[in-house]
């Protein structure tokens, strides 16, 4: 049995979905280039996925592309392009990134423009049930007609308004209510794309494409939604909220989390500019080695960048190349991994079969590190250092 932490009962619980488990993880807004945050959210969900396959499961992950949003509009009107060439050149990049790191391929990977004949629908529900409300030509969704608002973040309003004037919740907006209410449907300003709809032209806020999407994929309740810890409020409180408040049903069953990277005493983040490419990795390491130097770290916990991550886990990836064939700590793995994917303890117990001679390839590949191919970089500079 896997058991994980869920943010919501803040405790580790059992995971016991059924054979086919439903996942949805929030994918990235294309306006700039995969940092190591980015990979580390990803990993922490593909080796799961990679578990729960060994275990004999069927599993659909849907991650999304937020190709309409306030910053990839921001960055396009910066490089004076159309949001959407920004969208579909930072998304191509960014496909060639998880493939190069070996991550399994998204069951599916729609765009929110995609959803916006769903996202329409989805905001009349919402109004339809007495949960939104009209004003200034936008459509908000009422939070203090929800009782379970906050149940997913268990944070007091001081630190919800914090976080929600920090992450874009515009809690000063006149028209609303309740400075926590938030947008399902917003007028477009000028130069901005703007879609028909009931309630005058305009676009979805932020919280609705991922409630849209998550369940045209995946239907009304999924097993697993995921996504870094600095999305636990707003976005997945207030897509949890409108998504119940649309479907009257649980809209996900376990909350799944990854902590933040840091870098210089802060989080790796666009908006701050700190950031380690896996790009810029890729042409020094090879990539299995960027998989080990993040998985070295659970998922729980955040982590701060080293420039000796990187020449640790190169020098690792050649004694586990070296260790070759072999079922070795496939019984621990697969018991660190059950114990809240438990990688470091996966990690330790490989590098315990390989100094006992044993080969490892088998419980190597749980992690996503294929063992039985050549080093990828012809001269690898951490291994020489």
């Amino acid at each position: 049995m896997i058991k994980l932490y869920d943010t919501a009962r803040a405790e580790v619980v059992p995971f016991e979905p059924e054979h086919l488990v439903t996942m949805y993880t929030c994918g990235i807004t294309p306006y700039d280039a995969t940092h190591l945050g980015h990979a580390a959210a990803y990993l922490g969900y593909d080796v799961l996925q990679r578990r729960l396959r060994d275990l004999g499961h069927e599993t659909r992950c849907v991650r999304n592309v937020t190709d309409v949003d306030d910053d990839i509009l921001r960055k396009a009107r910066e490089l004076d392009m159309h949001y959407l060439d920004l969208a579909a050149a930072e998304t191509a990049r960014f496909d060639d990134d998880m493939v190069a790191l070996g991550m399994l391929p998204s069951w599916s990977e729609p765009r929110a423009t995609s959803a916006i004949a769903d996202i329409r629908g989805f905001v009349g529900m919402v109004l339809d049930n007495g949960h939104a409300y009209q004003a200034g030509g936008a459509v908000y969704f009422d939070i203090n007609s929800w009782p379970d608002f906050g149940s997913i973040s268990s944070y007091d309003r001081a630190t919800m308004l914090a976080l929600a004037a920090e992450r874009g919740g515009n809690p000063d907006d006149p028209n609303k209510r309740d400075p926590l209410d938030f947008v399902l449907w917003q007028p477009s300003a000028d130069g901005e794309p703007a879609w028909d709809s009931v309630w005058g032209p305009g676009r979805p806020g932020w919280h609705i494409e991922c409630s849209a999407l998550a369940l045209r994929e995946l239907g009304t309740t999924i097993d697993l939604h995921g996504g870094g810890t600095d999305l636990i409020f707003p976005h997945h409180e207030c897509e949890a909220a409108q998504s119940t408040a649309a479907t009257g049903e649980p809209f996900v069953r376990h909350w799944m989390h990854q902590a933040m990277v840091r870098m210089d005493g802060e989080k790796m983040s666009k908006s701050l500019g700190n950031l380690v490419f896996v790009s810029d990795l890729r042409k020094e390491f090879d990539t299995r080695a960027i998989r080990l130097g993040i998985l070295a770290n659970h998922y729980r916990t955040e982590w701060e960048w080293s420039t000796d991550l990187m020449p640790t886990a190169a020098k690792r990836l050649e004694r586990w190349l070296a260790a070759g064939v072999g079922d070795g700590a496939l019984d621990a793995v697969r018991a660190c991994l059950d114990n809240d994917l438990d990688t470091p303890g996966a990690i330790a117990a490989i590098d315990a079969a390989v100094d006992a001679g044993e080969g490892i390839s088998v419980a190597a590949l749980l992690l996503g590190v294929d063992v039985e191919t050549p080093i990828s970089i012809g001269t690898n500079k951490a291994v020489e250092a």
